[in-house]
């Protein structure tokens, strides 16, 4: 009753205007104006505050210190001591310039009076040879009186203009605060404009259980029912992730994590999101199932550019340091080791799997020591800008390019093979053969001279074979596979050799049998779904399972979602790589050298001054000498050329030798009946 009385005893013409007041204070406009005012104004003060920031780091090393703290809380010490190298090569430049400080106003002065007198004494000469050629002594000054006028001008303008660039100084610095501000929306969240772009609501527990609830499930919404605080003891914090929040879901007994993983669609649907925008995953706690939940929209907007594209000063380590090859789910980098791994990449024609594949390569082509054969069975100039960089790069997708491409890994194999049967100790540089849209080699129906296929997938096929002892013995040598194929199936990418790599990686595929083909049924079982992401609109979107990729705890695979590098700027990171090599000649396949050799005068040479040499050891020099022609010499190629010259190997001490005596005798009775044979 009070406020009846309150409200009788005033005037109207007040009590109209107390009304018209409180309407317009809680008017929408009104609440879109202060919202403006409050977002724009904070644009500005926080902007300012940003580039006083940038400003700050700019003249100290708080960037650095930042950064190593940042390198050390993940674990990176390598990485932590790289940025405290750069913060003493800062702390060495910052002091250079303050000592040239001090002497600064010396030779400031000097200059100026050299420049003066010199200035005078030009004026002065063109001054003279004018007055020469016009036979007018006043001519002599005219240049002078013209810098002077000049001068004049000059000075009158700045004057004029100065008055209007001090009024629009202070807008213009204002603008720049502003805009600051504004890119990195640094105002209230209830002040910034509402995203549109998606439907999604807040994820909170009731949402979540109420989700749960209404999956169809009927043993786990019996349970919901059932329990005392409504089922919001089945849910662990909800926590933000990246561009999302994450929930573990303790599910009730009689409910299996496979029924929930089967719900995935209806699951997002309930939490009014896209199917895209959950992600099912099992860790390691039993009858748990732990939720990612994007904010809606928030996949479909990219992400940003490759540190290889935004630090040219960017290297790289094979041994040590780790690509970045995009960012996860919760927007951290995703950083790969690719130290001694085998690497398989696949998924769907035109769905980023080259750039994907190729955008490793660019990172490790900064490491100089790596050596890169290439065979690209799509040849559309994909891998073009390692002409150059690599030393074999085959393009083009014939039954020829598989040959050629067969034949590399086949060369990669004897490599393999000498350097495993080199000393114990050697240390060998990174070899890393590339055969991208492998399905081509594994598909080709070419049988050679020797009745063996070159593509099929059994024990007979040459590139299958070749493939499997890479991956059976390449690693501890540095000798490396990566592959990158579509659409994989039994026939064209054979169980042995996908389970060979140690680093599967798969954009979309069609079926969940394809993802178990590309991943492997742990990966799948453990939530890894390459075939529910979206068929074009998820580009360059890979589930990635191995030890190559830091994991969460009980976690299989992590999504990455990868940089996209054009082929412009993949070129700008190849010249880069190149000029921080010795040049090398590609070669466009792999036949061997067709010049004359003549292996008994090379067995000569390796031999140099020894009295006599292990064969093993002169296969190896000769392997050195002319890696075309003898990498594929075995010690009884070596004994029949020896034993057809009367030469041939003896033990000594229990070994085989080759003795230098009878190599010259041999390369001599050779020249002796050499005119005797021409002149037959």
């Amino acid at each position: 009753m009070r406020p009846a009385r309150i409200r009788g005893t005033l005037p109207p013409r007040l009590l109209r205007a107390a009304q018209l007041t409180r309407r317009v204070a809680t008017h929408e406009r009104t609440a879109a104006a202060a919202r403006f005012t409050v977002r724009h104004g904070m644009f500005a003060t926080a902007g300012a505050g940003i580039l006083a920031r940038r400003g700050w780091e700019s003249r100290t090393t708080a960037r650095y210190e930042r950064m190593m703290r940042a390198a050390e809380a993940a674990g990176q010490p390598e990485v932590a001591m790289e940025w405290e190298q750069r913060a003493a090569a800062f702390r060495s430049a910052r002091h250079q310039r303050r000592m040239d400080l001090i002497t600064a106003p010396v030779r400031l002065a000097k200059s100026l009076l050299v420049g003066t007198l010199a200035t005078a004494a030009g004026l002065l000469a063109l001054g003279i040879a004018m007055a020469i050629s016009t036979h007018h002594v006043g001519e002599t000054i005219a240049p002078a009186m013209f810098a002077i006028h000049l001068a004049t001008m000059v000075v009158y303008i700045a004057s004029v203009v100065w008055s209007p660039m001090l009024t629009v100084a202070p807008a213009i610095a204002l603008l720049a605060c502003w805009n600051a501000g504004r890119k990195r929306q640094a105002a209230p969240s209830w002040a910034l404009p509402t995203n549109n772009g998606g439907d999604g609501e807040p994820i909170t527990p009731s949402s979540v259980v109420l989700a749960l609830r209404d999956l169809g499930i009927a043993p786990l919404r019996k349970a919901i029912l059932e329990m005392g605080d409504a089922g919001a003891g089945m849910l662990g914090p909800i926590t933000i992730a990246g561009c999302g929040v994450e929930v573990d879901v303790q599910l009730p007994t009689g409910v299996t994590t496979v029924e929930v993983q089967n719900k995935r669609r209806k699951l997002a649907e309930n939490l009014n999101r896209h199917e895209h925008e959950v992600f099912i995953t099992i860790p390691q706690a039993a009858r748990t199932v732990r939720l990612w939940i994007a904010d809606s929209g928030a996949l479909d907007q990219p992400i940003g550019p490759s540190p290889l594209v935004t630090d040219a000063t960017a290297t790289a380590n094979y041994k040590t340091g780790r690509a970045p090859w995009g960012q996860d789910l919760r927007g951290d980098a995703a950083l790969i080791s690719l130290f001694q791994r085998h690497l398989l990449v696949t998924g769907l024609s035109n769905q980023g799997k080259t750039v994907s594949l190729r955008s490793l390569a660019l990172w490790l082509a900064l490491d100089p020591t790596v050596e890169f054969r290439i065979a690209d069975l799509k040849g559309v100039g994909d891998w073009g800008m390692f002409d150059g960089l690599a030393t074999v790069l085959i393009q083009g997708p014939t039954d020829d390019h598989v040959i050629d491409a067969t034949e590399m890994l086949e060369e990669l194999v004897e490599e393999m093979e000498r350097r495993i049967q080199a000393p114990a100790g050697t240390v060998f540089p990174p070899l890393i053969g590339i055969v991208d849209e492998a399905q081509v080699a594994f598909m080709c129906p070419v049988v050679g001279a020797d009745k063996r296929p070159y593509g099929g997938t059994k024990a007979t096929s040459r590139y299958f074979m070749a493939a499997r002892k890479i991956h059976n013995q390449g690693r501890v040598v540095n000798v490396l596979l990566w592959q990158g194929t579509q659409d994989p199936t039994d026939q064209n990418l054979p169980k042995l050799v996908r389970e060979g790599a140690h680093i599967r990686a798969s954009l979309v595929v069609g079926t969940e049998a394809q993802a178990r083909m590309a991943l492997g049924d742990k990966a799948v079982n453990g939530g890894a779904a390459p075939h529910l992401l979206r068929q074009g609109l998820d580009k360059g979107t890979l589930v990635v399972t191995g030890d190559g990729i830091k994991l969460a705890p009980g976690q299989s695979s992590i999504t990455v979602r990868t940089h996209y590098i054009p082929d412009a700027e993949a070129i700008e990171i190849t010249d880069r790589a190149k000029a921080e090599r010795t040049a090398v000649t590609t070669r466009a396949a792999t036949e061997k050298d067709t010049e004359e050799v003549d292996p008994l005068a090379d067995v000569a040479q390796v031999l140099g001054d020894a009295p006599r040499m292990l064969t093993r050891e002169v296969l190896q020099r000769l392997a050195d000498l002319n890696p075309g022609f003898y990498r594929a010499w075995s010690p009884q190629d070596l004994k029949q050329l020896l034993e057809s010259v009367g030469a041939a190997p003896h033990k000594s001490d229990g070994q085989m030798v080759v003795t230098r005596a009878k190599v010259l005798a041999a390369l001599a009775r050779r020249d002796d009946d050499a005119p005797e044979s021409d002149a037959e």
